[in-house]
């Protein structure tokens, strides 16, 4: 949703009605997760997408349809071999789509406030009705200490709003199943929650050139980039202009200070043993998803006798990613932070860094991020 916010403000101010179109299931291999969303403006405009472009044209016609009738519409696209080259996903998945549209201003309002949530990086989860015995497309905004809207039953509410609190906590987005009260291990109401985090953060550390590459790759992300250099005259906006902050301290002094979680990816790039011993023990205490550190297999080998002279064990040091990034036989600072990119990437989702072509099986790996 973050990518439509600019789309969906314009349509907003116009009063002009449209749908959205969200993947709320994905079995086997698909180009998009759940979540992926497009939306249709009643005046015909796109934005966004849900599969890459192997479905969007009959998702087109779909919103065209929940546009007129005002209903909410679920659709699931496959593949056979007699459909290989028509409406369905050439990567061999299933997905199912729900497509909800928004005619009256009462709901266009609601998700006008969403979407300011979501904006102003406050968490916040939308659960949605996708089938059974209630009604579909109904949803309920569900934030850290309140909740709006209704699935139509106390029960149902209570239920959804505290594991959509559970799935937000780990900005998780996924389908859960009640009855038609809310009781646990039944199946008669399917609900989507898609979960709206903040941004993960990424921490480079060393204000140097590949700093800002890997800075400008990590905005591409959707990290939320922090630049963190010691020195004055390299620690500047100006050489980091894509940089959401960036900041003039000590490494390990910034990094006791911050905010680190399980999302976070901290990529070290100043190869200076002054800041990266005490900035890598200080890292290795924290629960960051990704640790990288740049610099020669010589500076490795001394760096890790430093941590451990430290008092660094070895679980520790075997979290890091060093020397960082995959083997591209990358030269320049852009085409290192592709492979800083890469294998963060790859330590996410849990691919192998292997070319595709040697490979056989699913593509897209079923591993949820952070797991």
């Amino acid at each position: 949703m973050r990518e439509l916010l600019s789309d969906l403000r314009d349509w907003h101010t116009a009063g002009t009605p449209f749908a959205l179109a969200t993947v709320v299931a994905v079995r086997g291999s698909a180009p998009r997760a759940p979540g992926a969303v497009m939306a249709v403006s009643a005046t015909g405009a796109v934005a966004g997408s849900v599969s890459g472009g192997c479905v969007e044209s009959d998702v087109y016609e779909v919103a065209a349809e929940a546009l007129s009738t005002g209903l909410t519409l679920l659709r699931t696209y496959g593949i056979s071999d007699d459909e290989a080259f028509g409406v369905g996903l050439t990567c061999g998945g299933t997905i199912e789509v729900l497509v909800r549209p928004y005619v009256e201003e009462s709901d266009r309002a609601a998700l006008r406030e969403l979407l300011g949530t979501i904006a102003a990086g406050e968490p916040v989860a939308l659960a949605t009705v996708v089938c059974g015995a209630a009604p579909a497309g109904v949803h309920r905004t569900v934030l850290a200490g309140r909740a709006a809207g209704s699935l139509g039953d106390e029960g149902l509410d209570a239920a959804v709003t505290e594991d959509a609190r559970g799935l937000l906590a780990q900005g998780v987005t996924g389908t859960t199943r009640y009855g038609a009260h809310g009781e646990r291990r039944m199946q008669d109401v399917t609900v989507f929650v898609q979960a709206y985090a903040p941004a993960p953060r990424m921490l480079v550390f060393g204000a140097i050139d590949h700093a800002a590459a890997t800075a400008r790759i990590g905005s591409f992300l959707g990290y939320r980039v922090t630049v963190c250099d010691a020195r004055p005259v390299f620690a500047t906006r100006e050489r980091f202009p894509t940089a959401d902050e960036v900041v003039c301290a000590w490494p390990h002094t910034y990094l006791e200070s911050t905010p680190v979680d399980a999302r976070t990816v901290i990529c070290v790039l100043t190869h200076d043993p002054k800041f990266d011993v005490p900035l890598l023990a200080a890292a290795l205490r924290t629960p960051a998803a990704y640790i990288g550190v740049m610099g020669s297999r010589r500076t490795h080998a001394d760096r890790t006798a430093r941590l451990r002279e430290a008092g660094v064990g070895e679980a520790e040091l075997a979290r890091l990613a060093s020397p960082v990034g995959l083997d591209l036989g990358a030269r320049t600072p852009e085409e290192t932070a592709v492979s800083i990119a890469a294998e963060i990437v790859q330590h996410r989702w849990g691919g192998t860094g292997r070319p595709l072509g040697e490979l056989a099986g699913a593509i897209h790996h079923a591993r949820e991020p952070g797991t």
